[in-house]
């Protein structure tokens, strides 16, 4: 009966989430659909723009799974004012985030954009789309931080409603201003970054009134973001401080794609914005698999069950492997009919297959691996084995490799892909290890390991 229940939740929370997260990153596939119909230096610009938007949500993931592990767990106790407390710490840090970042960009536009391109028309393109999409950063630091709070406590279709709101908004606006049509002007690049902006301000405002009109768990009110309490502040960075080095290092290991591949030559650059997102679309399995796992085992931590947490973990590691062997052949099968809705040219569809046939494989490797690691080994309170893992193979391995093969030894675009993706199959083996015969679970609710 645990079992079945376990199950039920898990699936209920997992479809939720991976529908949520193909429907985000549809916003960003159509964007880039629109903008390489209407022009390839336009979409090299935004797509050098969206890796600093990458880095931004990066923290923004790690204070809110920062969040999640802990407030999961007090969930699994039903004690709603530590997470309140939890809450209110997260949103600090993610307000703060937005803020700095918005005055960075707001004073260095052009040199944000040289560090991912140093060719001066994506450099161009890249700073008039920074100018609009700059505002959107606060907006979507609350968003995130209250969607984290509410995924704590099992609650994510108000997620998906959000991200299919944001998906209509957004590639309506595009569409007209973009393009130009029905008599409104010609904006390119100009005109995605307004349909982005008018779509986080929206879901923001959307989800601030569920929030206060329908959400029955935390009840959450704005006094509740002016609590503080320097004990769960301490506890909170403890976990903070080595997911903010997972975050930033894989925020930087797929931000180095754009910058290597980018100083390549501009065929690349957009061979990878197409294949990156049909790859991070079908990767939504992966990600949403990750989060609900890690809902579910703070949770059942938070119970104090360890003998139940390690049967769940063995059966989740079998379901992640299935996912993943299916995802790898899906994406393989899908990759011609939606790269043949891109106007690219020969030789940027050429590279854009190669490189998808390349993600095809890297897929199965990952959509265990992380799951894994951020779902079950993260979710369960072992944060340091990650961003141990990553620190090695990220800093020691594949940003190493990939330089040398490009800038030194001339690899062609597709050997470059592997080496930076190298990573995926390597920390297969050390999560196998540590997830079914090493030390993961731990109470974080101030009551130590089980």
């Amino acid at each position: 009966m645990k079992d079945r229940e376990f199950y039920k939740s898990f699936f209920q929370l997992y479809i939720v989430l991976v529908l949520q997260n193909i429907v985000t990153l549809s916003v960003n596939l159509a964007d880039n659909i629109m903008l390489g119909a209407y022009g390839e230096i336009s979409l090299s610009g935004v797509t050098a723009v969206n890796q600093i938007q990458f880095l931004y949500q990066q923290l923004l993931i790690a204070f809110g799974d920062g969040m999640v592990i802990f407030c999961s767990q007090y969930w699994g106790k039903k004690q709603i004012q530590p997470m309140k407390k939890v809450i209110a710490i997260a949103m600090r840090f993610g307000v703060a985030t937005a803020v700095m970042l918005f005055l960075v960009i707001t004073l260095f536009p052009g040199q944000a954009m040289q560090v991912f391109t140093t060719d001066e028309r994506i450099i161009r393109e890249g700073v008039t789309y920074l100018r609009t999409i700059r505002f959107t950063y606060l907006f979507f630091a609350v968003t995130q931080m209250l969607l984290a709070a509410l995924r704590s406590t099992e609650v994510a279709k108000i997620a998906l409603n959000l991200s299919v709101l944001a998906l209509v908004v957004n590639c309506g606006i595009n569409y007209v201003l973009i393009f130009g049509r029905f008599g409104a002007p010609e904006l390119g690049v100009t005109g995605a970054a307004i349909g982005t902006l008018t779509a986080r301000i929206l879901e923001c405002a959307v989800l601030i009134g569920y929030i206060v009109q329908k959400e029955k768990y935390l009840r959450l009110k704005l006094a509740d973001f002016m609590q503080r309490d320097q004990t769960l502040l301490k506890d909170y960075l403890k976990v903070l401080m080595p997911l903010l080095v997972f975050s930033v290092l894989w925020g930087i290991n797929t931000a180095m794609q754009t910058v290597v591949l980018g100083h390549m030559n501009s065929a690349a650059i957009a061979a990878n914005s197409a294949a990156s997102n049909l790859y991070l679309v079908v990767k939504s399995a992966a990600v949403g698999a990750a989060s609900a796992a890690s809902v579910m085992i703070g949770k059942t931590i938070g119970m104090g069950d360890g003998e139940l947490v390690k049967r769940y973990a063995r059966k989740l590691q079998i379901l992640f492997l299935l996912l993943a062997i299916a995802g790898g052949i899906l994406l393989y099968f899908i990759r011609i009919p939606v790269l043949s809705l891109y106007d690219l040219s020969p030789e940027t569809m050429e590279l854009a297959n190669q490189f998808l046939i390349i993600l095809s494989v890297v897929y199965v490797a990952m959509a265990y691996q992380m799951p894994t690691n951020a779902g079950i080994i993260k979710g369960g309170g072992s944060v340091y084995f990650s961003a141990k893992l990553d620190t090695v193979c990220i800093c020691l391995i594949v940003i190493p490799l990939s330089c040398y093969m490009a800038f030194v030894a001339g690899a062609s675009s597709a050997v470059v892909v592997i080496c930076l993706n190298i990573d995926q199959f390597i920390k297969c083996v050390p999560v196998f290890l540590k997830v079914n015969y090493g030390n993961w679970m731990k109470k974080l609710t101030r009551e130590g390991n089980i």
